[in-house]
């Protein structure tokens, strides 16, 4: 769908503008679309990220901080999240043997579980979704990574 019908609206200072405002619709979507198939795992894309984030160190512990320096939306409460993945027993939250004022967190194997069968479901979504051939996903990488050459 073009951004004009999704907004309703063909009105834009520049295709500059008009380029930012498609970012962030089609984050939107995108989101929007993977939040429907994490509900049916009891998982907000958030939780989602702590645990692939988990699952790339495992079987190592990571500490807090770590985690919410890779998380994809960096204001998110990781704490807050930690804590519901553990209620859902998803995750273990132990003191660090380093730093006892450190908490630090791993998979358990329902959240290894949990996040192999959520994965195989966001996977399916991108491939069904994302139309792009792999020169055409090199090239919008590329022009994200350049949209965001100022970040600090």
């Amino acid at each position: 769908m073009k951004l004009e019908e999704a907004i309703k609206s063909n009105k834009f200072k520049t295709e500059v503008h008009k380029a930012g405002l498609n970012v962030l619709y089609t984050a939107w979507w995108l989101k929007t679309m993977m939040s429907k198939e994490l509900k049916e795992y009891g998982l907000t894309h958030e939780q989602y990220n702590v645990l692939r984030i988990l699952k790339g160190k495992h079987p190592d512990q990571v500490c807090v901080r770590e985690i919410a320096c890779r998380m994809i939306e960096k204001n998110s409460n990781v704490p807050r999240i930690v804590d519901r993945l553990e209620l859902k027993k998803l995750v273990k939250r132990n003191t660090s043997p380093l730093d006892k004022r450190e908490t630090v967190i791993t998979l358990t194997q329902a959240g290894i579980n949990i996040l192999e069968l959520s994965t195989s479901r966001i996977n399916l979504l991108f491939d069904n979704t994302i139309a792009l051939e792999e020169a055409a996903a090199v090239q919008l990488n590329s022009l994200l990574e350049k949209l965001r050459e100022n970040e600090k």
